[in-house]
């Protein structure tokens, strides 16, 4: 019997419960609005609504064109697309194509080139291929963004000036002086004062400002000069927008193959890049956006191509304007506090709305207005920005072709020739490499800087033979990238000069750059954070094969790795030549033994793991960092912060800080305390790094940073006070006010003469201050503490910090205003940090928000 009939007849009308223990199903779900889309919508459609009619206006299309771009984009890309918050809609972008498409094939033509188009975007978002998009030059992109800027504004000065503009820049240009020679005073006049609302409205001060500043410019631009215009009463051309009735639809398309062809092309590529860079863009400004109301899914931007297709062939097949993501709508969406992509969809609805209800009062609006606002959107996309970061990358001629190539040949041209351009100065960065020698005290140092081609190798092979036979000599690559070309020639010089009796070291860029034998390369790729237990550069040590002398050669004189570091001595010495790599040549027959006891066969793996940790610094960090630190070695210290942490292993300051040298000055103690100062039998080397920071390095603030797992802490509650007294218990002691703030029903007066006189040295201070709620207790953001360890952790922080007012020059510090107390929570097991807030009461530790460094 076949599997597909059921087993008994009346199966088929069985009904099909909940499981047990469960709740029935709900009905189906209800659709909601959040309030904060409902908003973000009304001042999308405000932004969208004087827009689109420009842009129309800006590409000769009937007026309607935009309102229904902007219509279809809400709606459909809206829905379909893979990025919620971004609005879709006519774009600024697509101007010159679509002026240049309808000035060659008319507007019908041009609305079916928009449907292939759309169907050119559903192809590739099936074929998933959304990402390769990404992979053009930025350079690329803001020039032809620049380029297109440039076009809009020229030809749309022409409408400002009361003309009418040409087909192209130059044309435009050439047709400038006349127009200068011929203007309009009531068009003039109009743009002016729309220029101007557009410019002062968002700069309106105080609260007023900041209460108006919630309506859009565009739309008191537009709407001033037209109120202004119409009741005094102006003679100047204004929106005419037809009967629906007679919109234009698309019809086959008519023309050339090819040209049809590179028309589908260049739509395709500027619609597609422009929309999935604006939904990169917007997931970067959904991340920076402090406490959102909701989830936000990141972009798919297969699905946004997807959405992006959709809404073109729509558009197109309605009579609309080619479509793609507005980055002026998307980021007002995002900053009105949209929450999902119903504010999006809302604000299509709301285009709808007023293109069948509002059509005499936009025919209210002057065409200068318009025109004016267009100018601007252009203007605003050369962004100085962006010259300045395509600058600082070497990538400004791209930046410059692409832009002139797109004001003077067109889009799909400029974007060819920047292309071209960006592909040639990678090849040229690639070929280009330059390698110097220099003789220092008797050392030859070859610096190559670049990445090392067969191209190079030529000049690499006559700088290394410049090297005398037998000198010391330090080879420094500075590069990312070596070919095996480059690889064998440095191989085969470095063995030729060591058999000569000279010594070569090596140091790359890239943490762990290795030139070995084959049989030797191990893949290390340690960094300078990895802990010793994890390097994965660890080999047995083993004697070297001996040399032609009959003794025991070292790495450095046989050539078998380079790169490898050097001890304490410099590079290339005599000295270092003998102690090259002790983590495997140390114990070796004739090797001599490191200071530090870095003996391979007498003390195993532990023995010698700083020892190889500090070549690690030499091969790796060292260069890195050798000029700054001698900046700093000329300059002095300059520290912002006094850091006081714990001496725990696990808590490395510069690493969960990210600072560098000459950031922080830093003190570490069990338990990170700060004894109170004047106690008998006090600690000074705790006050005195206080005092020197804050009298002498005058730091700005002072952190104290406890963390989870102190072993200080657990010792103080497990700690029996009194009887004999260790130096680790007598050190413990300055724990005690922390143990009675986070436990104050435990019995931590075991000493009741050195609690009586703690007492008496803290009265003057409590005094000024107000009495300390011993019973306070400082909690973690979100959660209670674990166990009491993890409280009296966070106790002995807020302690501390009081501890540190009690010190002269801390409090008069404070009281001048020149410093600030910081408390700070390292939980080693997440690798999270909470800072003190102490707006609550007993002080609240909320956790560091991870921010987006480069917006």
């Amino acid at each position: 019997m076949s599997a597909c009939v059921p087993a008994r007849a009346d199966s088929a009308r069985t009904k099909h419960i909940h499981p047990p223990h469960s709740p029935p199903p709900g009905g189906p779900r209800r659709f909601r609005l959040a309030g904060a889309d409902v908003s973000a919508a009304i001042a999308v459609f405000l932004i969208a609504l004087p827009l689109s009619l420009g842009i129309a206006l800006a590409t000769g299309a009937p007026l309607q064109a935009g309102l229904v771009a902007a219509a279809v984009g809400g709606i459909v890309a809206g829905r379909i697309g893979g990025c919620p918050l971004q609005v879709s809609g006519p774009a600024a972008g697509l101007t010159v194509v679509t002026a240049d498409l309808i000035q060659r094939y008319g507007w019908r033509t041009t609305c079916a080139i928009t449907i292939l188009a759309g169907l050119a975007q559903l192809g590739l978002g099936c074929l998933r291929v959304a990402r390769s998009a990404l992979a053009v030059s930025p350079a690329i992109v803001h020039g032809m963004l620049a380029g297109i800027g440039v076009t809009i504004a020229v030809a749309q000065l022409h409408i400002v000036l009361g003309g009418t503009p040409q087909s192209s820049v130059p044309d435009n240009l050439v047709a400038l002086p006349a127009q200068l020679a011929n203007l309009h005073p009531a068009d003039l006049a109009v743009s002016v004062l729309t220029l101007t609302l557009l410019l002062l409205w968002p700069r309106v001060p105080g609260r007023a400002g900041a209460l108006l500043g919630k309506l859009p410019a565009a739309l008191i631009a537009v709407a001033g000069a037209t109120a202004v215009a119409s009741l005094t009463g102006l003679l100047l051309p204004k929106v005419d927008l037809p009967s629906w009735s007679s919109h234009a639809l698309a019809t086959l398309p008519d023309g050339p193959v090819l040209g049809l062809l590179a028309a589908v092309l260049t739509t395709t590529l500027v619609c597609s890049v422009q929309s999935l860079l604006g939904a990169v863009a917007v997931d970067k400004l959904v991340t920076a956006r402090p406490a959102p109301a909701g989830h936000v899914k990141r972009s798919n931007l297969d699905r946004e191509l997807l959405g992006q297709g959709a809404a073109n062939v729509v558009s197109g097949s309605l009579g609309g304007l080619p479509i793609a993501g507005v980055a002026v709508r998307s980021s007002a969406n995002v900053a009105a506090g949209a929450v999902s992509r119903n504010s999006t969809m809302l604000h299509g609805v709301l285009v709808v709305i007023a293109a069948l209800l509002m059509v005499p009062a936009l025919e209210l609006i002057p065409l200068a207005s318009l025109a004016a606002l267009v100018m601007a959107v252009g203007l605003k996309m050369v962004s100085l920005n962006h010259i300045r970061t395509v600058t600082r990358h070497r990538e400004v001629l791209v930046y410059a072709v692409t832009t002139f190539g797109v004001v003077f040949l067109g889009v799909l041209e400029g974007v060819a020739l920047g292309i071209a351009v960006a592909v040639g100065v990678a090849l040229h960065r690639l070929t280009r490499t330059r390698i110097t020698h220099d003789q220092v005290e008797g050392v030859h140092y070859v610096h190559v800087r670049g990445q090392l081609t067969f191209l190079a190798v030529p000049r690499l092979s006559r700088i290394l033979h410049q090297v005398p036979p037998g000198a010391d000599a330090a080879v420094e690559l500075d590069g990312s990238f070596m070919d095996h070309a480059a690889y064998e020639t440095l191989q085969d010089w470095q063995k030729t000069h060591t058999a000569q009796g000279g010594a070569v070291d090596i140091t790359g860029r890239r943490p762990g750059t290795r030139i070995s034998e084959p049989a030797e390369e191990d893949g290390c790729r340690c960094r300078p954070w990895t802990p010793w237990r994890n390097h994965q550069c660890e080999r047995p040590p083993k004697a070297p094969p001996p040399d032609a002398h009959g003794q025991a050669a070292t790495d450095g004189s046989t050539g078998g790795t380079l790169g490898a570091a050097t001890g304490p001595t410099a590079p290339g010495t005599r000295d270092a030549r003998d102690a090259r790599d002790t983590g495997d040549t140390a114990g070796a027959p004739g090797a001599p033994q490191h200071p530090l006891g870095a003996s391979g066969a007498a003390d195993g793996p532990t023995g010698h793991e700083l020892a190889r940790g500090i070549s690690a610094f030499h091969r790796n960090t060292g260069p890195l960092m050798r000029r700054e630190l001698a900046r700093l070695a000329r300059e002095g210290q300059q520290p912002s912060q006094l850091f006081l942490t714990c001496a725990d292993s696990r808590v490395v300051t510069s690493m969960i800080t990210s600072s560098g040298p000459g950031d922080l000055f830093v003190v570490r103690n069990v338990g990170n305390f700060v004894p109170l100062p004047g106690e008998e039998s006090g600690d000074d080397s705790v006050a005195a790094a206080i005092e020197y920071a804050v009298d002498v390095l005058k730091v700005r603030s002072i952190t104290v940073c406890g963390h989870s797992g102190c072993g200080a802490m657990q010792a103080l509650l497990d700690a029996e006070h009194g009887g004999a007294r260790t130096p680790l218990q007598r050190w413990l002691r300055h724990g005690l006010p922390s143990l009675e703030r986070a436990l104050p029903d435990l019995d931590a007066r075991a000493n009741e003469p050195e609690q009586e006189q703690r007492q008496e040295q803290k009265q003057g201070q409590d005094q000024e201050q107000g009495p300390v709620d011993g019973r306070s207790r400082p909690l973690l953001a979100g959660r209670g503490p674990v166990d009491a360890a993890e409280r009296l952790c966070l106790a002995n922080v807020v302690q501390q910090l009081e501890h540190l007012r009690a010190h002269d020059s801390v409090a008069r510090a404070l009281h001048a205003g020149d410093l600030e107390l910081h408390g700070m929570y390292f939980h080693v097991g997440e690798a999270q940090s909470y800072l003190l807030s102490e707006d609550a009461e007993g002080g609240v530790f909320a956790l560091v928000p991870t921010t987006d460094l480069t917006a």
